[in-house]
């Protein structure tokens, strides 16, 4: 089997695979570079809705599919409303995502294959690339499949699950406010789990409902189902609808040491590179953001960060997780008394790692739980150094 040279090679055309090129495809230094994208998948269908907030306008504000500048959390009996300001919150279906890039990756730069990834292999001066039809090499591998290593039922380090199953429903009466999203509703759980849903409105008859788990083991599809139904049914009250799309994930929330996988020729993106915020989920800005930090790194020639996460922003993280893992019936309180005591700007730049000193110890202390506060009072004698 011949082997085929490239500049570089992507593995995985979803967020952050996409991300990346298209951050390379907008950038002069990489019109001479010969790049490869490889995945599996033909990409030519809607298979996730990603969400994300930013001020102002976008990159990508020509195929979202909404913004609001609102939104609620219902949490312990109570409606929260969420006053976005400056903030638009979008979504953007990835059959769009999926296709613009399609439109705006130039040949012949960049060369798209629909194959397996079977092997990746350090060499001395590049890294090799086996799929299921040919052989390829690159002076850098840009590599989005989460390490073999990893489980969310290690016990090393801490995991839980971001999991979910959402429909879009198309209902015969109006039945939502499409003027707002809803972040969290409460009002239905599964027993004591930190459990909720999610909806996004696109118009009075039409959304995406999710069902989510913030927990350390998934369910059967078959609960997700049944949650979705009976919240369409009791909360919505309504059960004259037609399932349009369907969508489900499992999203790690854990503190893995992902970015130890790097390696001289072979770099972890997404998920496999720790892009995902630990204690959220979110990862589309993310995946935006470590791309624009790759593109310098490319730019250079210098040797590849591991990590540029501020380490009190993982000690965070790692506080959330140890509450979420060890006392998951706390998540509804606990992010009721976050959204309750702060407001939805300083909660963003608290996720976007943006944040004062000051906001985070008023996140922290407004929080004002006994799991929370003594997590945060032992990292904060640590130093934060480790």
């Amino acid at each position: 089997m011949s082997t085929i040279k490239y500049d570089y090679i992507i593995v995985g055309a979803g967020a952050a695979g996409l991300n990346l090129a298209l951050a390379m495809a907008a950038d002069a230094f990489f019109e001479d570079k010969s790049i490869l994208i490889l995945d599996k998948d033909a990409k030519d269908k809607n298979d996730r809705t990603w969400s994300f907030w930013e001020k102002g306008t976008g990159n990508w504000d020509n195929i979202i599919s909404k913004s609001w500048d609102k939104g609620l959390v219902k949490a312990n009996g109570e409606y929260i409303p969420l006053n976005l300001k400056k903030y638009r919150y979008k979504t953007l279906r990835s059959a769009d995502f999926y296709d613009h890039a399609k439109k705006t990756l130039p040949e012949p730069n960049f060369t798209w294959k629909t194959e397996q990834v079977q092997k990746i292999m350090q060499a001395d001066e590049a890294a090799v690339v086996i799929t299921d039809q040919q052989k390829y090499k690159a002076n850098l591998v840009f590599d989005s499949r989460v390490p073999m290593s990893y489980s969310i039922k290690d016990d090393s380090y801490l995991n839980i699950a971001q999991h979910f199953k959402g429909w879009i429903i198309e209902t015969e009466k109006p039945v939502f406010d499409d003027s707002m999203f809803t972040m969290m509703d409460f009002d239905l759980k599964d027993g004591e789990s930190t459990s909720f849903t999610y909806i996004l409105p696109f118009s009075p008859n039409r959304a995406l409902v999710e069902f989510t788990y913030f927990s350390p083991d998934v369910v059967e599809e078959s609960t997700y189902d049944d949650y979705l139904k009976k919240y369409i049914s009791e909360h919505l009250q309504t059960d004259s609808y037609t399932i349009l799309e369907t969508e489900k994930g499992i999203i790690p929330m854990t503190n893995f040491p992902f970015e130890d996988y790097n390696q001289k020729h072979i770099i972890k993106i997404g998920t496999a590179g720790g892009w995902v915020k630990a204690s959220s989920g979110y990862s589309f800005k993310n995946c935006e953001r470590k791309s624009q930090n790759i593109i310098k790194f490319l730019k250079s020639k210098q040797e590849f960060y591991k990590d540029s996460t501020p380490v009190k922003y993982k000690h965070y993280d790692k506080i959330f997780l140890e509450v979420l893992t060890k006392e998951n019936h706390f998540g509804e309180e606990l992010f009721y008394r976050m959204y309750k005591n702060n407001s939805i700007q300083t909660i963003f730049r608290f996720l976007d790692e943006k944040s004062s000193f000051q906001e985070d110890l008023k996140i922290i202390m407004n929080l004002s739980s006994s799991p929370f506060i003594k997590g945060f009072m032992r990292h904060l004698k640590s130093g934060f150094n480790t």
